[in-house]
Formats: structure tokens, C-alpha cells, sequence
């Protein structure tokens, strides 16, 4: 633990506005419980907040049997805000070497369904702010966050693919973006699509998988009726 802690205090000294706990864990002891599990990501957190005095962020784990319970109980250890979710790369196998070998794999807009899923279930129901990560590649991506109740929106991959300079692109859009749709502020646009606000917060529960089911169409039928119409 004292790591953590020494870190967190050398980055408050060096000027830091806070601090984002990533907690990288990938638990592989098959004696050691969930239970304690969470108490390390909590006891963490707890020691950290009693050495710093600005505001502290966790960065969550997607792997938890109970995802808004253990927000909340961050919340009560004295988190600022959630961190939605840390991505862990597995790696893959030559299996011409017969090497496992990392692997990097930059996110793609697909992966925004899950911290959107969760951000709109957690948002307006626990004191800390949240942020959305993994998957924000443009400026709607951005929106679709901020609907959900983020209040920070994080970009690595796309400034990856096509540099720093796509920041100003994705802020000129979503500039746009608000103006047409006659939004005053980007705090007017936050939560607007959260379980507590949206039309059907259902859709945020296991309702939604059979709707989601039900929206597919393979593409040998859609062909087939395609070629149906024209005949």
C-alpha cells in the first residue's frame, strides 16, 4: 500500500489539480473472494484520501458482480469521482513461436456501450462525478456520454489514429452539435439520457436484451427480401 500512497502524495506536491487511482488488478487466485477483492480497491482508496487533500478519481474494474454497489461503497470511502472502465488487454498466442505475447489493441466506437451503460444506471445515484473512457472517438461519442450523465469524457485511441490536432475537431463538432439542437451549455445536456431521465429507463435492464435481439436482421434475409421488392 505505501506505494500508493507515496506516489499520491509526490503528485499532489508536484502541483496535481487530483488524481486518478488506476487500479490495474486482474485477480488469479482462485482462493482469494470478491469480498476481498473489493476490500483492496476500498483500503486503497481510504489510505490514499487520508495523506491528499485534493480530489481523488478511481478507476473501475467492468468485473464486478455488483458494479453499483461498489460504487457507492467508493463513494462512502471517499472517492470525488468513478473512472468508467479501465480496459485490461489479454494478450494472444504465436502459435508458430509458442509465445503469449501482449498485444495492444486501440478501442473502437462499439466499445462506449458499456461505460454508457453503466454511467447512465449510476448517474444522479451516487454523490461522485463520473467519466466515461474507452470508446469516445468522436463528437458524438462525446454526447452520447454526456446524455448518459458523464461529466468528463476521456480520449486516448482516436488522438492515436489521427493526432493531437483531432481534439480541436471533435470540440468544433460538438460545438456544433449543441448549437443545432439548441443546447445552452453542455451542463443543460448531461443526464438528459440517464436511466433517471431517459423515456424508457427499462432499456437500461434486461428488457432491453430482447428489444436488442429483435432489432437484428441477418443478412441472407434482408437480401432475400430485398430481392423481393424488385421482382
Amino acid at each position: 500500500m505505501g506505494g500508493w500512497v507515496e506516489y499520491a502524495q509526490d503528485i499532489q506536491q508536484a502541483g496535481a489539480d487530483a488524481l486518478e487511482l488506476n487500479i490495474y488488478w486482474i485477480p488469479t487466485d482462485p482462493e482469494l473472494s470478491g469480498a476481498e477483492v473489493e476490500a483492496q480497491y476500498l483500503e486503497i482508496l481510504k489510505q490514499v484520501k487520508a495523506q491528499v487533500t485534493i480530489p481523488v478519481a478511481v478507476k473501475l474494474s467492468p468485473f464486478f458482480s455488483n458494479t453499483a454497489n461498489m460504487a457507492k461503497r467508493l463513494c462512502e470511502a471517499g472517492a470525488d469521482a468513478l473512472v468508467l472502465f479501465n480496459r485490461f488487454y489479454q494478450p494472444d498466442i504465436d502459435i508458430e513461436a509458442l509465445e503469449v505475447r501482449p498485444q495492444l489493441l486501440l478501442s473502437t466506437p462499439q466499445a462506449l456501450r458499456l461505460p454508457l451503460h453503466w454511467i447512465g444506471i449510476l448517474y444522479g445515484r451516487i454523490p461522485a462525478d463520473l467519466a466515461a473512457t474507452s470508446g469516445i472517438h468522436n463528437a458524438q461519442d462525446v454526447v452520447r456520454g454526456l446524455m448518459a450523465g458523464a461529466a468528463v469524457t476521456q480520449i486516448v485511441a482516436a488522438l492515436l489514429r489521427h493526432g493531437i490536432d483531432h481534439l480541436r475537431s471533435i470540440e468544433r463538432d460538438l460545438e456544433n452539435w449543441l448549437a443545432e439542437h439548441e443546447y445552452a451549455s453542455v451542463s443543460q445536456l448531461r443526464g438528459t439520457m440517464s436511466q433517471q431521465n431517459c423515456p424508457d429507463p427499462s432499456q437500461f435492464e434486461r428488457v432491453q436484451y430482447m428489444k436488442t435481439l429483435q432489432t437484428y436482421h441477418p443478412f441472407w434475409l434482408t437480401h432475400e427480401e430485398n430481392v423481393k421488392g424488385h421482382v
